[in-house]
């Protein structure tokens, strides 16, 4: 087990909320928060996409939404549907068709944006291929779409607006008994977003699907969507969650676990702990964190890796860590593992051998959990 375990003041209460399954995938209720991400290929490139949904998969998405505005892109979705590792939420706007379509090309999920797919008869007849289809709905409102009759009655995009049309849409869903649907209502503005997200967390236990849209590039959309998300998440808000970024999808995927792990909502991976540098450390702090963050990338096994430069935190950060180094002087460091010292080691040959020991703390953990599962059966 990992060294750091829940303390009763970081454990987080989440918002009761029903569960949906998007294809195998639980979302609400008691599952996991799940990260999703979106493709930027060609819909019509089957390879290229199906390229794309791998290496996201790979990164950790749980969920893969796929853009679907013609007809060539949902004839292609039936072969990236079945042969994709993880659901594939087709991704509508404008034409209510292209939702039949993705439907019956075998989308797990179906994201429609009310202000956009047209009137109430149109999402009626999207209702019907997701129930013949056993697709979930996701009903997308964003502030920069909301119907014009809202916009005339609020005078601008606000919080009431937006829930109001999320309200409006998920009575169309269930007046047509269905109910296998989550919802979100995303602005570029972070106090919008909340503001909206948390007034609708209230009047509904439909899953949330979590984002700052539009949130920029990948430092500053990374910061907006920490604060936006993370604040929301903090409040137990939020069963899905997509980090929007203008950059690679994966990133998308590797910054939305961040987020959740930087919370203890969910764990993969080694989660670093590494200090910024200063004058003090005893190796190159900066280029070793980043040697070992692309060395680790395989490592989807959860524990903790204290990576310090200098004996001020160094031994008190690897006591509540996996594994640990701390730097000393004379060009060499302490190897720190299960938050004991364990032996000196030279810092031209700290990444191999610290790389060497994740590997085997990580077979050690699997094994552990496998023997669990096969006593539990």
């Amino acid at each position: 087990m990992s060294l750091n375990p829940i303390r009763p003041w970081r454990n987080i209460p989440r918002r009761i909320s029903r569960q949906i399954m998007v294809g195998n995938v639980p979302v609400g209720g008691d599952a996991p928060i799940s990260v999703q991400t979106m493709t930027n290929t060609n819909g019509h490139d089957v390879r290229a996409t199906l390229d794309q949904v791998i290496a996201c998969a790979e990164a950790g998405a749980d969920i893969v939404r796929i853009s679907a505005p013609d007809q060539e892109t949902t004839a292609a979705l039936r072969e990236i549907c079945r042969e994709s590792p993880v659901p594939i939420v087709a991704d509508i706007h404008f034409h209510y068709k292209r939702a039949i379509e993705a439907a019956e090309a075998g989308a797990a999920c179906l994201r429609i944006n009310p202000g956009n797919i047209g009137d109430a008869a149109r999402v009626r007849e999207v209702i019907r291929a997701a129930k013949d289809n056993g697709c979930s709905i996701r009903i997308g409102v964003n502030a920069g779409s909301l119907e014009r009759h809202l916009l005339e009655k609020y005078g601008e995009p606000c919080p009431d607006a937006m829930v109001e049309s999320g309200m409006d849409h998920i009575k169309i869903l269930q007046d047509n008994d269905f109910h296998e649907f989550k919802i979100s209502v995303k602005a570029s503005d972070v106090f919008l977003s909340a503001a909206a997200y948390a007034q609708l967390a209230e009047i509904t236990d439909a899953p949330i699907h979590l984002g700052i849209t539009e949130a920029g590039g990948f430092v500053g959309g990374t910061v907006k969507s920490a604060v936006g998300l993370g604040n929301l998440l903090w409040a137990g808000i939020g069963d899905t969650i997509r980090v929007s970024l203008s950059a690679d999808p994966v990133q998308e995927v590797k910054v939305g676990f961040e987020i959740l792990k930087s919370l203890g909502l969910r764990t993969r991976g080694v989660q670093i702990i590494s200090c910024p540098s200063c004058a003090r450390q005893g190796f190159d702090v900066i280029r070793t964190v980043e040697a070992l963050e692309h060395r680790l990338e395989h490592i989807k096994t959860p524990m903790s890796l204290s990576i310090i430069g200098c004996v001020v935190n160094g031994p008190g950060e690897a006591l509540m860590t996996d594994l640990g180094f701390t730097g000393g002087g004379a060009g060499s460091g302490m190897v720190y593992m299960a938050g004991k010292q364990s032996h000196k080691l030279s810092n031209d040959q700290m990444v191999d051998h610290i790389v060497e020991l994740v590997e085997k703390r990580a077979e050690v953990l699997e094994a552990e959990a496998r023997a669990a599962e096969a006593a539990a059966e």
